[in-house]
């Protein structure tokens, strides 16, 4: 069984900075599809930002409304991966999951993904 746990929500102020983390219990991180989605209140979970590998590279997946402040990064010898947020808003708040896909699915739809974390709370005040 895989699991994945996030790390590093909490309360902010807007246009400050959180790196989210998700450590797995994979062996290797490299053939898999990595996702980051958020929950909000009320609101469907939707898709953040995600993270395919190719052998010698990262393919790196953003939502419109995150692309140039998000970035997700992956370590593969730690089988962890990032979520580096920037310039946060006050609509950044929701609960952040991690997600793990088999390479090659489609990456931003949640019923690609088999196996989920338990989720981060990330605050950001006006």
């Amino acid at each position: 069984q895989v699991q994945l746990k996030e790390s590093g929500g909490g309360l902010v102020q807007a246009g400050d900075s959180l790196r989210l983390s998700c450590a797995t219990s994979l062996r290797s991180l490299s053939s898999a599809l990595m996702g980051w989605f958020r929950q909000a209140p009320g609101l469907e979970r939707e898709f953040v930002a995600a993270s395919s590998w190719n052998w010698t590279a990262a393919r790196l997946y953003y939502a419109p409304s995150v692309r140039g402040r998000f970035t997700i990064s992956r370590d593969n010898a730690k089988n962890t991966v990032y979520l580096q947020m920037n310039s946060l808003r006050p609509e950044d708040t929701a609960v952040y999951y991690c997600a793990l896909a088999s390479s090659g699915a489609m990456y931003s739809s949640t019923g690609s993904y088999g196996y989920w974390g338990q989720g981060t709370q990330v605050t950001v005040s006006s």
